[in-house]
């Protein structure tokens, strides 16, 4: 009897190193099954999930091409799979596993409670969490430790593409995915996994070998931009590990690697590695996505009640620092931002304004078109130096000089997001508000009516941080 294995795809959108596509592929005929959660179709859509249902609509197309129909559901997993394996006539199920909390418990349930035979499978990250443990049997809290213990760990190689899969003919009709054509989407390709490897191959040949030296300047096209199509899971963390791994030794086999060549492959591999360090943490420590600490000493910080007006002016890029005000625009048009400013703006919030960290994250999670619970979760953390591998609180960041170093020679970055501050010279781009009048008449600048002036100086944010922080100290050493 042939075996009929519905296969539940989630966000793994992509038919390279996808083992439950892979090996349902080889046990017997697969039926296509996608379901859309409740909670993603009630209500505006946030970036993400407009990114999200592009990469369905990509993927689904790209199923139909190869003889399949991808059947697409709007309900709770736990009752309409059962259905649908009664309807289908199935006899088994495969999926790729999550990591998120909620879909960790979804998944064990489905698990347990499915009548036919289930087949799990990692698929979303280098390594399975609980296989890096230090020599106590512990989770990491310090990611070079975690990185080192992982360089040494067998990255398994990404599985090919099945050879031929054998679809269900279902006369049940498809549903089109929930699509929302947006500003968001003009600055996104929809091209599905074969973008994303197009993305990976340009990255891997022209920039890799400079990612080094110029990643953190968010003004050069310097990064791979695969974040979105990674979360989605239009390609696979193994797979970039891998292909990066040759390229350093077909580029070795041609020339001799400098260390600025080696260098850069590391500080590239080591953004996928944060990312295992994330979820390994969030899988140990799932309450920190509701916004505890990891460090219990920060929930006595005394932070500053959010001022709507205020917080509104952060969100909008009004701030009157143009580095925040350039990443908060960017966010808020793309849904994207460089990753050095992501650090910036977000330091700015917890530091400058002492609000509360999660109204950030909260923040992040509506507008990122690669939002990523785990990477977002403990992003947050490291900047408010309440994680376990975190920059220390009284580390701040002053905005100016972050501008004036990571946005040389002439503060391309600002000019294109401020575009009111473009005609400045560059001695006054990173902060309009001490430039002399007549220097902003000529660049036809009034501050407090073309650009805002700062919102708070930083001295004083500064010193007022380092005082809460010291509070809190003290708080900590009274209980």
């Amino acid at each position: 009897m042939t075996k009929k294995i519905i296969v539940w795809f989630k966000r793994d959108f992509r038919f390279i190193d996808n083992p439950a596509l892979y090996y349902a592929a080889q046990d017997g005929v697969v039926i296509p099954v996608y379901i859309h959660f409740p909670t993603s179709i009630k209500g505006k859509l946030t970036n993400s999930e407009i990114f999200h249902d592009q990469a369905l609509l990509s993927f689904q197309k790209t199923i139909n091409q190869s003889g399949g129909r991808l059947l697409i559901r709007e309900e709770d997993p736990a009752t309409i799979l059962p259905k649908l394996i009664q309807e289908a006539g199935a006899n088994a199920l495969y999926f790729n596993l999550s990591y998120e909390p909620e879909q960790v418990q979804l998944d064990q349930y489905i698990y347990d409670n499915t009548l036919v035979p289930v087949q799990r499978f990692h698929a979303g990250l280098l390594t399975e969490p609980g296989t890096i443990l230090n020599k106590q049997g512990k989770p990491y809290k310090v990611f070079t430790s975690f990185w080192k213990s992982l360089s040494s760990f067998p990255i398994q190689k990404p599985l090919p593409q099945p050879k031929e899969i054998t679809w269900e003919q279902s006369e049940v009709n498809e549903k089109e995915p929930i699509f929302e054509n947006t500003t968001i989407s003009s600055h996104w390709k929809a091209g599905g996994e074969k973008e994303a490897l197009n993305k990976l191959q340009l990255f891997l040949e022209n920039q890799l070998e400079d990612y080094k030296t110029y990643r953190d300047y968010p003004g050069m096209d310097a990064t791979s931009r695969l974040s979105p199509h990674l979360a989605q899971g239009e390609i696979s963390p193994r797979l970039i590990w891998h292909e990066t791994q040759e390229q350093l030794e077909l580029t070795g086999m041609e020339k001799e690697l400098s260390h600025t060549y080696e260098e850069s492959a590391e500080a590239f591999l080591k953004q996928l590695v944060w990312r295992d360090f994330a979820y390994h943490q969030l899988a140990v420590f799932p309450h920190i996505v509701n916004q505890p600490p990891l460090q219990p000493s920060y929930r006595n910080f005394p932070w500053i009640a959010k001022e709507q007006e205020i917080f509104a002016k952060w969100k909008d890029g009004l701030t009157g620092y143009p580095i925040v005000d350039a990443g908060m625009r960017e966010l808020n048009e793309t849904g994207y931002m460089h990753n050095r400013v992501r650090m910036i703006t977000a330091s700015f919030l917890v530091k400058h304004l002492l609000i509360h960290w999660g109204e950030g994250q909260a923040w992040f999670e509506k507008q990122l078109v690669d939002h990523d619970l785990a990477n977002n979760t403990m992003g947050w953390q490291w900047v408010a130096g309440t994680g376990f591998d975190a920059s220390p609180f009284f580390r701040i960041f002053n905005p100016i000089k972050q501008a004036e170093k990571f946005d040389p020679p002439d503060g391309i970055y600002i000019r294109k997001w401020v575009p009111e501050l473009k005609t400045l010279p560059t001695k006054y781009i990173y902060h309009p508000a001490e430039a002399p009048k007549d220097i902003l008449n000529q660049a036809s600048v009034t501050i407090g009516q073309d650009y805002p002036a700062p919102i708070v100086e930083h001295r004083f944010a500064r010193e007022r941080a380092l005082e809460a922080f010291q509070n809190m100290k003290r708080e900590g050493k009274d209980t």
